[in-house]
């Protein structure tokens, strides 16, 4: 097949992939729990099939799939976007200027993982077809954007290669930043706390009791242990924290149900109950080398609670798994204090008008600075004891 030409289609239903062949890209020689949770066939079309994206949403479908002859070497999960919500990487300064330019910024490109705050690989390509696969996929979005008229192309929460890569075609590539904990091979969450300052150790550990003392169990769910009885108690978590941060939740109530069905090897569900009720809970997505924390939520307020299930407890299974990371989502210098530290976040721009590619450009150079001075002036606030190496 070396000699086959190489083509790229465009569809607006996963489900017209098989799930193994779109997996053998996105999740090469691996299975549960995925390289990325969040680029399989499972999670991407529980996306679409439960309502979240499509018709109404703002995110339609346009995936990119590269075949060489009959064989498919690499994919994208691509969508036309009618606005800039559920993104994390905010452009709402782009569209700003741009309409102040005399230009329409919707509809434009976004290759992304919907609603999803987290790293990952976002050309994804069969092992071996690395170079042609990223290539022909840059290719794809730019021709699309300037065949469409669109505004612009995005990659989001992409890899630091993948970045580099698309600005050595003409892309821009811009940092921001995210706190991520990292676990150097710690043998219990004592390990952990042993390499604090001794103020934060007891804030901590003061922290963790708080919580702990809030009258009820706390428990990890995953697998077989998760019953469609906890979606319920989450969606009402859920609803709660999404009307009172951003308006309307953007995951549908069919969404959860789904994961159940298809994913519950994936989550994580850590649950906290009272009097036989689930009171709180946050949600986490399992990786191969991370463990993912994405929605939190509760009907009581507890102090530190949100702590304890959000932050202490993925530790303590990142430790017990030894995973090498833990990604608590987008924002929250708050993380700092418990032991998150900044991390740079990569996104890739592409604007086929020249003039605002050069504006942005030059907007984003100043950016990463200020990026880089605020990442080191936090480093010097972090609770780790400091060292005289």
């Amino acid at each position: 097949m070396d000699g086959a030409a190489l083509t790229v289609s465009v569809i607006d239903d996963l489900g017209s992939v098989a799930a193994p062949e779109w997996d053998a890209c996105a999740n090469p020689g691996a299975g549960t729990p995925a390289l990325d949770p969040f680029t399989t066939h499972r999670f991407l079309h529980a996306l679409e099939r439960s309502g979240s994206i499509g018709t109404g949403s703002g995110w339609q479908p346009r995936h990119l799939l590269v075949h060489r002859g009959g064989d498919l070497i690499a994919i994208a999960p691509l969508y036309a976007k009618s606005h800039s919500q559920g993104e994390y990487i905010f452009d709402h300064a782009f569209a700003q200027a741009y309409a102040r330019a005399g230009g329409r910024y919707y509809p434009k490109l976004q290759l992304a993982v919907p609603f999803t705050p987290a790293t990952g690989r976002r050309f994804l390509c069969r092992p071996g077809h690395e170079a042609e696969g990223t290539e022909a996929i840059l290719q794809a979005m730019a021709r699309l954007a300037g065949e469409n008229g669109l505004s612009s192309a995005h990659v989001t929460f992409c890899t630091e290669d993948e970045a580099a890569r698309g600005a050595e075609a003409g892309g821009l590539h811009r940092v921001t930043e995210q706190f991520h904990w990292a676990n150097p091979g710690y043998a219990s969450f004592d390990d952990f706390l042993a390499a604090l300052s001794s103020r934060k150790r007891k804030t901590i550990r003061k922290e963790r009791a708080t919580a702990q003392g809030f009258g009820g169990t706390i428990r990890m769910l995953t697998g077989d242990a998760l019953q469609p009885a906890h979606w319920d108690a989450f969606w009402q978590f859920y609803q709660d924290t999404g009307a009172r941060k951003w308006g309307t939740p953007y995951l549908t109530r069919r969404f959860f149900d789904i994961v159940q069905q298809t994913m519950r090897d994936d989550a994580l569900l850590v649950l906290a109950e009272r009097d036989g009720r689930p009171v709180a809970g946050a949600l986490n997505f399992i990786g191969h080398e991370t463990l993912f924390g994405r929605y939190w939520g509760c009907v009581e307020d507890h102090p530190c609670l949100h702590f304890e299930l959000c932050y202490y407890r993925a530790m303590d299974y990142a430790i017990e798994h030894g995973l090498p990371r833990v990604e608590a989502g987008a924002q929250g210098a708050h993380k700092l204090a418990r032991g998150y530290m900044p991390s740079r976040i990569h996104s890739l721009h592409h604007f086929p008008e020249r003039g605002f590619h050069t504006a942005v450009a030059r907007y984003l150079r100043e950016e990463r600075s200020a990026i880089d001075y605020e990442m080191r002036a936090m480093a010097e606030f972090a609770p780790f004891r400091k060292t005289t190496d």
